[in-house]
């Protein structure tokens, strides 16, 4: 499944949210339903917004795509978030869910299965309100530019949050220890980010269009979060099963959650 970089240009272009909403999240044959990484993802946001005690005033959701689950928890723990993202179509597709248009992808699940965590269960409509209301912004970023968010100015952010983004976005190692670097310009001292991200992985198709991933692991992510000045405060892997069709979708083996404190700047 080897694949030449795909550049921002190309996801600008090619990328279709329905596409991938529905190939990683659709109800039955979804990638991240079927091996565990949405309620993976969801159970650690979870923890960490609430006994784990991260918390402010502004979240910045770098990459979310279409998405908007990873947020979910977020919601409860900060006034305010902030949703980035590169290409034109995912901005707008995110923007329609918040105006709650009709005939979007239904996160009423995993929206569910927040709600059961947090034990307020049946309170669906109530959630994604709540969220709704929270997101005060939906901007452009570009995560390989020293100012990601340019040329909005945003005060620093208690914690910044990227689930699945960094791996399309970086062609090259170096490319993803930069990024870091870029992400941690927007954060307070003490300010908390969250990674989570998969492992082991060259490429991924949605739709009929196959994006290229860098391939990551653990050990250069502890390496790299550290030298940027940040305490790796949770880790956390989750190892996935082998399943000849879903490799062919997307051929990571292993997903990680990642949680760490920003110690100063580099």
């Amino acid at each position: 499944m080897e694949s030449s970089f795909t550049g921002k240009q190309v996801y600008q272009n090619e990328f279709d949210p329905k596409d991938y909403l529905d190939t990683y999240y659709g109800a039955r044959s979804g990638v991240f339903i079927k091996d565990g990484f949405l309620n993976f993802v969801l159970r650690n946001l979870h923890k960490t917004f609430t006994s784990g005690g991260v918390k402010g005033n502004l979240l910045i959701d770098i990459g979310p795509g279409p998405a908007i689950y990873q947020e979910l928890s977020a919601c409860e723990a900060f006034k305010e978030i902030i949703a980035a993202d590169y290409t034109d179509r995912n901005r707008q597709y995110f923007e329609r869910w918040l105006k709650n248009e009709p005939g979007l992808f239904d996160w009423t699940p995993a929206v569910k299965f927040v709600c059961d965590l947090e034990g307020n269960s049946g309170k669906v409509i109530e959630k994604q309100e709540k969220l709704r209301r929270t997101v005060k912004q939906v901007i452009k970023c570009d995560v390989t530019n020293s100012n990601p968010l340019a040329p909005v100015v945003l005060p620093k952010a208690d914690a910044v949050l990227t689930v699945g983004c960094l791996e399309c976005a970086c062609k090259d190692l170096d490319t993803y220890r930069a990024v870091l670097r870029n992400l941690s310009s927007l954060l307070k001292i003490g300010g908390h980010l969250i990674i989570t991200s998969i492992l082991g992985s060259t490429s991924f198709t949605s739709g009929s269009k196959q994006f290229s991933l860098l391939t990551l692991e653990e050990e250069f992510l502890r390496k790299a979060v550290t030298e940027a000045g940040f305490a790796i405060k949770e880790l956390e892997l989750l190892p996935r099963d082998y399943d000849k069709e879903m490799f062919q979708i997307c051929d990571h083996n292993c997903s990680i959650y990642l949680v760490a404190c920003k110690q100063k700047d580099v």
